[in-house]
């Protein structure tokens, strides 16, 4: 398997802090972080739970907004890797975090992957989504200084309607021949990637 992490100073940093974390309270941190990993535009704690996080584990501000990056970045990679717990255990201690707190990662994750993985699936990253698409082909036949042309092209009207306002827009595309065999190239290039996916 793909390295998951690489140890830049800021995850060495936060392997420092998450190592002197209180052990007992640490898995119900992962367990709030698990929670909400799927969640793009919601803050795992709000404001006031983050101030008693701060004191809960003694940390100021940053450190904690630090622990909180590392620990989301943490699960995320394992979601994307779709790890499997020998091989996250190997890597969490290859980044030297303390063997409880390995530990606490494995199990969490372990407990969790399945629906993990699954709500970040039904995830969405942008909030258009296209609903429909309508086409038409036309040839040009004569233009004012030709009076034999035949000069295809292709007319797309997408309909995309936003998940957060419900509001529906209308985008109009022209493609030439070749413009068009193009795009329909770099389709196929991501559908083979999306297949190498799943």
């Amino acid at each position: 398997m793909a390295l998951m992490f690489t140890a830049t100073a800021s995850i060495k940093k936060a392997v420092g802090i998450i190592n002197d974390l209180a052990s007992s309270k640490f898995p119900l941190l992962l367990n709030r972080i698990l929670q909400k990993l799927h969640l793009k535009d919601e803050r795992t704690f709000s404001e006031e739970e983050e101030e008693k996080l701060q004191s809960t584990f003694e940390l100021s501000a940053p450190d904690l907004e630090l622990v909180l990056e590392t620990l989301e970045f943490i699960l995320q990679q394992a979601a994307y890797h779709t790890a499997k717990p020998a091989v996250l255990t190997s890597q969490l201690q290859q980044l030297e975090i303390d063997d409880d707190k390995v530990q606490a990662i494995v199990e969490k994750w372990t407990s969790c992957a399945k629906e993990t993985v699954q709500k970040l699936r039904e995830r969405t990253l942008v909030p258009k989504q296209l609903e429909a698409v309508n086409w038409r082909l036309n040839l040009q036949m004569a233009q004012s200084n030709k009076t034999k042309l035949k000069s295809p092209n292709a007319l797309f009207e997408l309909k995309v309607g936003d998940e957060a306002t419900e509001e529906k827009e209308k985008i109009r595309i022209e493609f030439s021949h070749d413009e068009l065999y193009k795009f329909y190239s770099q389709l196929e290039v991501i559908q083979k990637q999306l297949d190498g996916l799943s």
